[in-house]
């Protein structure tokens, strides 16, 4: 251990004397805030109705330019930036035909998503908006966006289905709400089945702020998104599948935060809520692997999301380069084929995984 901080030091220690320290930096595919304003529990949104967006093909199989707006009740008794990176608009999507895919060779159909029904989180922007165009291009049936902002969650979804012509339905879901989480997906699963993927990537990051100074009220909320958000995803969609009888995969989004301590920055209530992540993870594989449920963690690196695109990070940004072997940040689509194939069939033998990718940083 020695050794390996005195090495990030040796190369960290230039770029540290010359540029000052920013007060709010990024890390492992999220924004970093260092507000010291104070949460309070009635931070989390008490719904008792979550808006649904429903896109679908018309008669002809082509998007539609309209859509379905509703809502469904929730029972209390039952448990700004555009929506994608810059230059996104410009990207066409293909999702693969089952055309296409009854001429591909067995190994590659088993690395599809053909027929699939995927609940992506955190789903409206970002890694998780990119990691849903994966799942259209590797032949999903139906895409299902939960997010907690309404203007983005819309958008996104209608930029899904108007370039992919998949059925995309987008659900305005708080991942702290249990209740919330259990009426959506079980409108999912009235409507669909229940789901056969869950890409958990909703989360938050805070990171520079002392432990020291860190206020009992912000740490409450980061559990609360991160790793309760987690068990809650899990464990709704785990039980749709268990009453259906049907094997999936479930892939939570953790962070290598969760295996390391991260250089220079300060952050060890965000480390410790991927380090649960990780953990919960890992057990729950060992538990659900009797119903033919899959549990697997990805944790990304350093990413280069839009929200980390600023000036104020340039410096950091050299630091975090020059202590991973590739030197570089994850691009925003590097995640995009480990996704796919953690919710293939490719991975069926593989379950309490956590797969960093990081490009090397995890080496030093």
């Amino acid at each position: 251990m020695a050794s390996r901080s005195a090495f990030r030091l040796s190369r960290a220690v230039a770029p540290l004397v010359s540029a000052p320290r920013s007060r709010a930096i990024p890390i492992a595919a999220r924004a970093f805030t260092n507000s010291a304003c104070r949460f309070s529990r009635s931070d989390v949104v008490q719904e008792t109705e979550i808006p649904v967006s429903h896109y679908s093909p018309d008669a002809k199989g082509q998007a539609s330019s309209t859509s379905d707006h509703y809502s469904i009740p929730v029972s209390r008794e039952s448990a700004q930036p555009t929506p994608n990176e810059p230059g996104a608009e410009d990207e066409s999507i293909t999702p693969l035909t089952k055309e296409v895919y009854n001429t591909m060779p067995p190994t590659m159909q088993r690395m599809s998503m053909m027929d699939k029904v995927v609940i992506v989180t955190g789903g409206a922007r970002g890694l998780g908006n990119h990691m849903a165009r994966a799942c259209a291009e590797a032949g999903a049936k139906t895409l299902v966006i939960f997010d907690a902002n309404q203007d983005l969650g819309d958008a996104s979804a209608a930029e899904l289905h108007a370039k992919t012509g998949l059925e995309v339905i987008f659900y305005k879901v708080d991942v702290r709400q249990g209740s919330a989480i259990n009426a959506a997906v079980d409108a999912v699963t009235q409507r669909y089945g229940a789901p056969d993927v869950l890409i958990n990537s909703a989360g938050i990051a805070d990171s520079n702020i002392k432990a020291e100074n860190y206020g009992s009220e912000m740490f409450r909320r980061l559990i609360d998104i991160n790793l309760t958000g987690s068990f809650l995803m899990a464990q709704s969609v785990g039980k749709a599948m268990m009453k259906a009888n049907k094997p999936g995969s479930i892939v939570l989004v953790a962070s290598m935060s969760g295996s390391i301590v991260n250089y220079p920055q300060e952050q060890s209530c965000y480390n410790a809520s991927k380090a649960g992540v990780i953990q919960f993870g890992k057990s729950l594989a060992a538990e659900w692997a009797k119903y033919g449920i899959r549990v697997n963690c990805i944790s990304p690196g350093y990413m280069d999301t839009a929200l980390n695109r600023v000036p104020a990070l340039e410096a950091q940004k050299k630091i975090w380069c020059s202590l991973t072997p590739q030197n570089r940040l994850g691009a925003v689509d590097d995640l995009n084929g480990l996704a796919v194939f953690l919710g293939s069939d490719a991975s069926a033998f593989m379950t309490g995984s956590n797969v960093i990718i990081d490009g090397g940083y995890t080496c030093y």
